[in-house]
């Protein structure tokens, strides 16, 4: 598929910049973004384009100090400034920069902003080293780098925290696409080319092992063994002086496989890890999640290891996510990645005992027979001290289940995926997954379904990403449906998807069904849990509910209504603002289809709570009524 143009051809059009200071050009000439504030505002926009971001975040990134009376007004004045300044986008008559969700989303097509543009670049050329097209991959790569300016992104407004931080994370995926980029030019023989970029960039990021290899490499590779040796040294005496640890395995192959082979060949630092490795193909239709992505490979690819756990709503792509990580970790753990489901085919949970004989067995951990479960975990507590693996425990049902299986010391890195957020579990990281925007939903589908079919009518493919929330499930089992049904016009499954009635009929592909999905969910709620869901599931069809919403619907004081509600949370039900706000304040949402979905518990022939004790009372009944 052709890359978009860098730059909009469309006269009048806007072409925005984060990498570097803010900026903003129109037909060649700067615009005027006004005062800080303003500029604040438009760099927290630009940073999540195209998606909604609440009214308290930017008021945090423009006031970390408190907010002042007139903050909610002001923030309105510098939105207005903003749509003025830039007009509409193409023959669109909608201003850039729209209410929604509780917040404001800057529309900015890809062409329209150097950020969107390095994504693209960036993820084509991580596909083409994927397919071994190394010297396309190089070029891509290179191309994605050269957005960059001379100064680091957002230089002018880092004086904010919240613009600060989305500094560091520009930065971080900048430094995975170098390491990307020099690794492909050094297997295709271009080794030169990188050298001083990498020489600079490991002075600055001392501990990024996977520049040291690119650095050794690229030295070696252009005659300089002495110092590609010396590379070495330095990094295991920082790592012994920092941080108390030695060399990864992978690391110590590749100065061994330069001590033994001297200038003639080329060494190269091992893709494949020497352990096992057992893993579910990563998928061919993956797509975006960049950000969560690139949070997940930095963080459990460090050093010393992590546990990290990734939540969300059923069918939201938690497992393809932790899948296509792990994928990529492969130079970071040379003693094995494997993956465990932490549930039978039939969704039961598995016990602690059945999980870690299965580790056992992959690993190599567990001994003859089948020890007593305290010796089976002080093994696999072993195992782990001593190497340095990836573990995925997928679709982890509870605490209790995987205690015993996380880490106590040593190197290795754990990724856990729940719907329910697993709160009892202490010193992990954590990365809450939300549909993805509509952008995204759209290229998911446009991959199963054909980029061309998708061209011919847009509007019926996003009614359809809309009709299923943008959940990626959901999308994928659309498009699977639409790739063998050729015949069928994208705006009448839309019309079907559209119907509350019949959404989640239409939302099967073989003998992979997003109700079914969802029953796995609601079977996992407890019998309180499910009738407050049935109850808030009325709330929103519009999208979200508030507080007092539901404080109506459920009947409760303020006190239960929260209560409620975050354990709802809690199991992955409802999803919550990303930033801090009052439970007043907050827009909670449930996603379409699961409020279908428990419309359907709750009524005739449901198995879900009809109690009239949990469905009585005028306002639960009315809301659920409303279609």
């Amino acid at each position: 598929m052709p890359l978009p143009p860098v730059r909009p051809a469309t006269p009048g059009a806007v072409y925005f910049s984060l990498l570097g200071p803010l900026s903003a050009v129109a037909d060649g000439r700067p615009l005027p973004l006004g005062p800080r504030k303003q500029r604040l505002v438009l760099a927290t926009l630009l940073s999540r384009p195209n998606t909604p971001v609440p009214v308290d975040v930017l008021t945090d990134v423009v006031w970390p100090e408190g907010p002042p009376r007139t903050a909610r007004k002001n923030l309105q004045v510098y939105v207005s400034a903003a749509r003025a300044l830039f007009g509409p986008v193409g023959g669109d008559d909608r201003g850039r920069v729209v209410h929604d969700c509780g917040g404001y989303r800057l529309r900015v097509e890809e062409g329209e902003l150097d950020i969107l543009r390095f994504r693209t670049l960036a993820r084509a050329g991580r596909a083409a080293t994927e397919r071994g097209d190394l010297r396309t991959a190089a070029r891509l790569l290179r191309e994605a780098l050269d957005l960059w300016g001379e100064r680091p992104p957002l230089h002018d407004l880092r004086d904010s925290a919240g613009v600060a931080e989305e500094a560091e994370r520009l930065e971080a995926r900048c430094l995975t696409v170098y390491e990307d980029w020099a690794e492909a030019e050094i297997e295709t023989g271009r080794a030169g080319v990188a050298l001083d970029g990498l020489r600079d960039l490991v002075e600055r990021h001392p501990l990024r092992e996977r520049l040291r290899a690119a650095w050794m490499n690229s030295l070696h590779q252009t005659g300089r063994q002495a110092e590609a040796l010396a590379v070495y040294d330095d990094y295991r005496q920082l790592l012994a002086r920092e941080l108390g640890l030695e060399p990864s395995p992978a690391m110590a192959g590749l100065y061994r496989a330069m001590l033994g082979e001297g200038r003639a060949s080329r060494a190269t630092a091992p893709r494949s890890p020497a352990g096992g490795v057992s893993l579910p193909a990563d998928s061919r239709h993956f797509t975006g999640r960049e950000d969560e992505l690139a949070r997940l490979v930095d963080v459990s690819g460090g050093p010393e290891g992590a546990v990290l756990v990734v939540s969300g709503p059923a069918g939201v792509g938690k497992s393809a996510l932790a899948v296509r990580a792990a994928h990529l970790l492969a130079d970071r753990f040379p003693d094995g990645r494997f993956h465990v489901r932490a549930r039978r085919e039939d969704g039961s949970v598995r016990t602690r005992v059945d999980l870690l004989e299965e580790l056992g067995r992959l690993c190599g951990a567990g001994g003859r027979g089948r020890p007593d479960p305290a010796q089976a975990e002080d093994a696999w507590q072993g195992w782990l001290a001593r190497h340095r693996a990836l573990i995925v425990l997928d679709d982890v049902a509870d605490e209790a289940s995987v205690r015993g299986l996380l880490p106590r010391s040593g190197r290795c890195s754990v990724l856990l995926t729940a719907r329910g957020q697993l709160a009892g579990l202490e010193a992990v990281h954590r990365t809450a997954l939300a549909a993805p925007g509509e952008d995204e939903a759209l290229e998911l589908l446009g991959t199963l379904i054909g980029a061309d079919r998708l061209r011919t009518d847009r509007v019926a493919a996003l009614r359809i990403v809309r009709a299923c929330g943008a959940l990626p499930l959901a999308v994928a089992v659309s498009g699977m449906r639409l790739g063998v049904l050729r015949h069928l016009p994208l705006a009448e499954y839309a019309d079907r998807l559209d119907d509350p009635a019949g959404a989640l009929d239409e939302l099967v592909a073989g003998d992979v069904s997003v109700r079914s999905r969802l029953a796995a969910g609601w079977r996992d709620l407890g019998a309180r849990d499910r009738g407050a869901l049935v109850r808030i599931a009325g709330l929103a069809w519009d999208g979200g509910f508030t507080l007092e919403r539901a404080m109506a619907a459920l009947d409760r004081d303020e006190r239960g209504a929260i209560r409620a509600v975050e354990s709802l949370i809690d199991s992955g039900a409802v999803t919550s603002p990303s930033g801090e706000v009052t439970a007043h304040a907050a827009l909670y949402e449930v996603p379409r289809l699961l409020c279908l979905y428990a419309r359907e518990e709750a009524g005739p022939g449901g198995t879900g709570p009809r109690e009239p004790a949990l469905l009585a009372g005028g306002g639960a009944a009315r809301l659920l009524s409303r279609g």
